[in-house]
């Protein structure tokens, strides 16, 4: 359930006229009141024999009649609305259960507290199956005004007990970081417009996009101008930029002019500083990324942002997951069809999670940053569906972390985000991952190469080995340790290394995770002599892989590696 308050000035005639008309979309159906101050207010819509009108004017008089007795001392804001709306799967209720929400909602906000005679007047309107308003005058009875501290949290710690009373879905409490949600407005006029979503919402994927994708400001506006975004720039006294508003080509007013929203109201990481500071050189890391592959680039980075998830340093923590976001962002630009669509949601849905009440260390974001970008302008597209599958694979693992790292710090609304994220993710996954598997699988050696590497396997993951042989992505892992080795790794130390990046116990797929670990290790310089030497008489390969031992013989492929899945 969520209650959204709207403070005004304008004539408590105005809000009445709306709340008791047909809508801009017809929307409006059967508006009536549920609830008053007094439980015998007029009501417009359930009057049929005065002329609506009239009644309207009657209600909003009797609502400001505590207003205008103050005459000139009334305060400069005089009404308060409150939209609640309920979940479309919640179940429909009653007008007599609206009722009670209201009055629950009135008094949390410290409008109509319990029992109190000489509280503000205010109206319940229900028009919609999902939804009421709430709309009060901020003047009490008594000519004194309503003690509303923090209403906005109240209303909301309200909402969420109301939630458990009435069975509804049960939304996460939030720390003020969210992005401003459409309004009712905002979805039918999407409806109108045949868009999958409203203006501010395509208008904050676009804007993040930019912000993720350009490397300084003037880059930054060039991009939204090529996505079809008008940037309108707030100017100071001094003629410098202040700020910057955003509005999409064919969303516009009634008298033809565009709707403009202010990079704020898309989310509060949007306005022109924020943006600035994403864009700015300054970095406490090295800030040039190797010529080298940029999806392996890309993929260590992401790597490294569960170590930072687990260390001490919330503010770098924080910086992660900004990084990561943007990353995200810029995924589905690297992908089609299905895979892109998830991505898309799941650049969406983790939104929420780059944001909270701890301040961000932006330098640390400039190593991912820069390798995601670096996929934009090199994308290597022969090595694009591997790539793709590799960074996926170490994303998947972030988000978790990141989830995790919600969890411990009790935010419930970005841990929920990570969540959603997480499984679009995997959905992408397994769409990107197949195919280049399948491309993998069609390289993998013969069964001897085949056997020595499940006898590496055997020593160093005895648990997992049947897991591992199991896996349908076993002969692209066959594969790619080949070509490792090929190219003149030790095959045993780069299974080592893969299996210490990870444990397996969570892994649905370990081949399929230990092959895109090995791709990348196997595509890093390849040691010289003496340093394949010193690898193969390691303690570590000697007491757990035993190089050069005859590995021990295997039963039939289908004995070994069990039914395929």
């Amino acid at each position: 359930m969520i209650p959204k308050i709207i403070l005004g000035t304008r004539s408590t005639r105005g809000l009445i006229r709306y709340l008791f008309s047909p809508g801009d979309a017809n929307e409006h159906v059967d508006p009536h009141l549920v609830a008053s101050w007094n439980d015998f207010a007029p009501d417009p819509g359930r009057s049929p024999h005065r002329d609506s009108d009239e009644v309207e004017k009657q209600l909003a008089e009797q609502l400001d009649q505590p207003v205008t007795m103050l005459g000139d001392k009334a305060p400069e804001t005089t009404f308060w609305h409150c939209p609640v709306r309920a979940a479309p799967e919640d179940p429909i209720l009653t007008d007599d259960q609206w009722a009670e929400i209201a009055r629950r909602i009135v008094a949390a906000a410290g409008i109509a507290p319990e029992g109190d005679t000489e509280a503000c007047r205010w109206v319940a309107v229900r028009h919609a199956d999902d939804h009421i308003h709430i709309a009060a005058t901020l003047v009490r009875q008594d000519g004194r005004r309503p003690q509303r501290d923090y209403d906005q949290r109240a209303v909301q710690r309200e909402a969420r007990q109301i939630e458990i009373d009435y069975g509804l879905r049960r939304l996460k409490p939030g720390d003020g970081t969210a992005a401003k949600r459409p309004t009712s407005k905002e979805h039918f006029k999407a409806k109108r417009l045949g868009q999958n979503a409203t203006s501010r919402e395509l208008l904050r994927t676009r804007v993040r996009r930019a912000v993720a994708a350009a490397r300084d400001e003037s880059e930054f506006f060039a991009l939204l101008d090529a996505t079809g975004v008008t940037v309108r720039l707030k100017h100071g006294p001094s003629g410098d930029a202040l700020g910057c508003n955003f509005a999409l080509p064919g969303d516009t007013n009634d008298v033809g002019e565009p709707v403009f929203y202010a990079g704020s109201t898309l989310a509060p990481d949007l306005s022109l500083p924020q943006i600035r500071q994403r864009l700015a050189t300054t970095s406490a890391e090295p800030a040039v990324v190797r010529p080298s592959n940029p999806w392996h680039q890309a993929t260590a980075a992401t790597e490294r942002v569960p170590h930072r998830l687990t260390g001490t340093d919330d503010h770098m923590a924080q910086g992660q997951l900004v990084a990561l976001g943007g990353m995200l962002d810029l995924l589905p630009l690297a992908a089609s069809g299905a895979a892109r669509a998830e991505l898309e949601q799941a650049a969406i849905a983790f939104e929420r999670a780059t944001r909270s009440r701890i301040a961000a260390d932006l330098d640390s974001t400039r190593v991912l940053r820069r390798s995601v970008q670096a996929i934009l302008h090199d994308p290597h597209p022969v090595d694009a569906g591997s790539g793709l599958a590799m960074l996926l694979d170490a994303a998947l693992v972030a988000v978790a972390y990141a989830m995790h790292w919600h969890r411990t710090r009790h935010h419930a609304q970005q841990e929920e985000a990570a969540r959603q994220a997480l499984a679009h993710l995997t959905t992408a996954h397994r769409e990107v991952t197949a195919p280049a598997l399948e491309a993998l699988a069609s390289r993998s050696p013969g069964q001897q190469v085949q056997h020595r590497y499940a006898h590496h396997i055997r020593q160093l993951v005895p648990d997992h080995t049947q897991r591992i042989l199991d896996d349908d992505a076993w002969d692209a892992l066959t594969a790619v340790l080949a070509e490792a080795e090929a190219a003149g790794h030790n095959p045993a130390v780069l299974l080592g290394h893969a299996l210490g990046q990870r444990a397996l116990d969570d892994a649905r797929h370990p081949a399929a995770a230990l092959t895109w670990r090995i791709r990348r290790l196997g595509e890093r310089h390849v040691p010289g002599l003496r340093a394949q030497a010193a690898n193969s008489l390691s303690p570590y390969v000697n007491e757990r892989v035993q190089v050069g031992a005859a590995p021990a013989p295997l039963p039939s492929t289908a004995a070994t590696r069990g039914p395929r899945r």
